[in-house]
């Protein structure tokens, strides 16, 4: 076996000591790497470094909505305004970093912004858990600061997106945007069967969408608030807007909660294959005369 000697020895240090002359922050990324989750490293180490701009937006009443915006990769398409699922508790750091990086709305940030779009990821206000107030007139006027802030960012269509829990929260956005504010709504993996969160994408008021709206639906998704076989009733509750169902199939299952982002409910494994089937909607939608 390969005793180290003292020159071996006396390298390393040289090395770590380099390491650390050249910058705590270099070293805390390696560290981080190593630390962090497989499932998560990836987003992680995109947003970690302090990409993007963070901002928290003031509310009405006191306290803010912490946001924070990434750019688009390419020629900028579109932003979209995205809503994650849960308790909506994604954990923005002032320096950009997202500590709960496992949902898909952050780890998908890479392929959007590939794709030409920026991304307004949204966080729970005052971190606190967001079931049972997404689908809330309260709420509603905390999205129109959020949408403020996107079309702040470029002179582009603004879209917003939610997925599970957070489909609540673009469809009250949705049904609240004024005027010609939205591009559309993009509802993925909807809540829409009442669970512990007490409320559904029905209860944030569809009827009032007038934006062109998309429902994803994965037919291996076994969460039992966010059943696929909802898909159609849920693009029919949006009576005065164009409503399209994209099918989709497949992804891995990572943990025993049906309903976690690891899994086929979240689209682990199959995020670009979603992505891609969003983005030409997306892109047929802006074409229309």
């Amino acid at each position: 076996m390969f005793q180290p000697g003292p020159r071996h020895f006396l390298f390393r240090m040289l090395l770590a000591a380099i390491c650390c002359v050249a910058g705590t922050h270099a070293c805390g990324r390696e560290i981080e790497s190593r630390h962090s989750s497989p499932d998560s490293v990836k987003a992680v180490e995109v947003l970690s470094a302090g990409e993007g701009l963070v901002e928290d937006l003031p509310l009405q009443g006191g306290g803010f909505q912490r946001v924070l915006y990434t750019a688009a990769r390419r020629e900028t398409k579109g932003i979209i305004v995205m809503f994650p699922g849960g308790t909506g508790e994604i954990d923005i750091e002032k320096s950009g970093q997202v500590k709960n990086a496992k949902n898909f709305v952050v780890r998908s940030d890479d392929l959007w912004r590939d794709q030409g779009y920026g991304i307004v990821l949204v966080d729970a206000l005052g971190h606190q858990s967001m079931r049972g107030q997404r689908s809330s007139a309260a709420y509603a006027e905390v999205t129109k600061k959020i949408i403020e802030f996107a079309h702040r960012q470029a002179n582009v269509p603004v879209w917003v997106l939610g997925t599970s829990q957070g489909s609540i929260a673009a469809m009250n956005a949705a049904s609240h945007a004024g005027g010609s504010s939205l591009a559309g709504l993009i509802l993925t993996e909807s809540v829409s069967i009442l669970g512990g969160s007490h409320e559904t994408v029905f209860d944030a008021h569809p009827d009032d969408v007038r934006v062109p709206s998309l429902v994803v639906a994965n037919v291996d998704d076994r969460c039992k608030v966010a059943p696929p076989s909802m898909a159609q009733s849920i693009a029919q509750s949006i009576r005065h807007a164009p409503a399209a169902v994209l099918t989709v199939s497949g992804g891995a299952q990572r943990t025993q909660d049906e309903c976690g982002s690891l899994t086929p409910h979240g689209y682990y494994g199959i995020e670009g294959k979603v992505v891609d089937g969003i983005a030409d909607w997306m892109q047929k939608t802006q074409n229309r005369p």
